[in-house]
Order: structure tokens, then sequence, then C-alpha cells
């Protein structure tokens, strides 16, 4: 039985590659930051346990725990808790960015380095990380997290070749939209540290917030998180995995028109599929 460790595991993205690995026969440790989820996981027959990305000490408890339980070895690791920091750059205080960061990016280095040793131990292993579209399209308010994205494509794109002989093998899934609750968990961040009364873009975030409060039907092109599920399971299961996956028609569209527009051309078509900033 192969052995995945996969973080952000309380909904969304996380809940749908846990359960689906654990219905092909994996042994999945499925981590949360909040130890009620934990104990939903569990109830739903998952080995679940507490692991914060923003705290050390939880990442290396996390490792030690899982370790402990399969005789120190892990086939798998799952990149995939974060949460999203809306706001216009102009607004993103050092605050905001710094706690975009700490979770979406350092913690997932910090825990990726504290399994690697166990990989190059054993001689294989594999490690996916759960970008998004956006680590490669940038769309207007959001920087914080399309600089947390943007960053961790190049730290994975590095890892990927420092890694190269060592039987361990990285790889990228970009989903676009998915059925999840990233927007209702992106409110209390926006509220936290977007001073939006008094920015220049007040009139753009009332929409975003009325959005919010009533998200009413899915973007277009929306699928449900098993559809990450799929690119995750052939990652992790094909003895050639490719090295970046991305999910959805937009996902697949943006990749291949940034190839091919001008900068401008493209900031125009981004523009225009954020709605002007409005969705």
């Amino acid at each position: 039985m192969k052995t995945i460790l996969v973080t952000g595991s309380s909904s969304g993205i996380g809940a749908a590659v846990a359960h689906g690995l654990s219905a092909r026969g994996w042994r999945v440790f499925a981590s949360a930051r909040k130890p009620a989820d934990v104990a939903r996981l569990q109830a739903h027959g998952l080995e679940s346990l507490v692991l914060d990305l923003d705290d050390s000490g939880s990442i290396q408890a996390a490792v030690e725990a899982v370790l402990a339980r399969t005789e120190g070895r892990l086939d798998a690791l799952f990149n995939n808790g974060g949460y999203g920091q809306l706001g216009a750059v102009e607004d993103l205080t050092r605050e905001a960015l710094r706690a975009q960061f700490e979770t979406n990016l350092f913690g997932w280095v910090e825990l990726t380095n504290r399994v690697l040793p166990v990989m190059r131990a054993q001689g294989h292993g594999r490690i996916v990380m759960n970008s998004s579209v956006l680590g490669y399209a940038a769309m207007p308010y959001r920087g914080a997290y399309n600089a947390a994205k943007f960053a961790l494509e190049g730290l994975t794109d590095t890892l990927r070749q420092e890694l190269h002989g060592s039987g361990i093998h990285v790889a990228l899934v970009e989903p676009g939209p998915i059925e999840s609750r990233f927007r209702e968990n992106a409110v209390p961040h926006f509220e936290r540290h977007i001073a939006w009364e008094r920015s220049v873009h007040r009139v753009r975030y009332e929409m975003q917030r009325a959005r919010l409060a009533h998200p009413g039907p899915a973007a277009p092109f929306t699928l449900p998180p098993q559809a990450v599920l799929a690119r995750v399971i052939h990652a992790l299961e094909s003895p050639r995995p490719r090295l970046r996956y991305p999910v959805t028609v937009p996902a697949v569209a943006f990749a291949w028109l940034k190839r091919v527009l001008p900068g401008r051309a493209m900031d125009w078509v981004l523009r225009q599929a954020s709605g002007g900033g409005r969705r």
C-alpha cells in the first residue's frame, strides 16, 4: 500500500484527492489546520492529523507522526493547503503579503524539505504541487495570490531539476475554476487586510464583496474537484508523469495563449476574463 500526505484536506480539492486516493488503495494521511476538520475526516474513514502550514512546529510534528505510523516511509506528498488573498496591489500591506506567502509558499517548501530526506533514502517519491492558472496568467485584484503561485512555479521548476536522477518526481497541477469553498474562505482575509472603504478601488471592491456574499451560478467552465483528482492520480501513478497538468478549459487556453500572444494582448484577454476586476 502506497502512502501519501495530503494538506488542506478539509474541503474542495484536498478532500476530493484524499478520498479518491483512499478509494484507489492508497494509505492517505489527510491533514487539516482545524481539529474539528480532522475529527470529521477521521469520522469519514480517513487517517487524519493536524497540520498548520503557518507553524513550523506543527509541520514537524505532523511529519513525525506520519513517519511513526509508516515505519519511516512516505511515497508521496500532495501540497494543497492555502487560501486566496484578494485586493489590488496598491492596497496590499506587508502583513497581507507575508501572511499569503507564509501559508501558500513558505509552509509548502518547509514541509517538502522535511519529507525529501525520507524519499531520497528510499530512492523514490512523488511530490505534486497544486498551483493554479494564476501561477502563469495573472489577473487583477489577485496580486498576492498570483505572486505566491508564480513563486511556487519557479521553485518547483528548480526543485525538479535539482532532483533529477534521484527517483523523486515533481509535478505541478494548475487548476482553473473548480467547485470549492475558495471564495468563501477568502472573505475573512480580505476583510482583515484590505482597507477597502478608503481605497481608490472601492467601487470594484463593493462589486466583489457582493459577488462573494451571493456567489450565484458557477463561473463558465467550472469543474468539480474530481477533475483535479484525475490529474493527481496520473502525476502519482504514471511511470512518466508530466511536468504540468492544466485543469479546465481556461487553464489550457491561457497556457496556450501566453505562448502565442504579445504581452499587451494577453493583458487584455485576462482583464476581460476577470470582468475588469468585477469577478
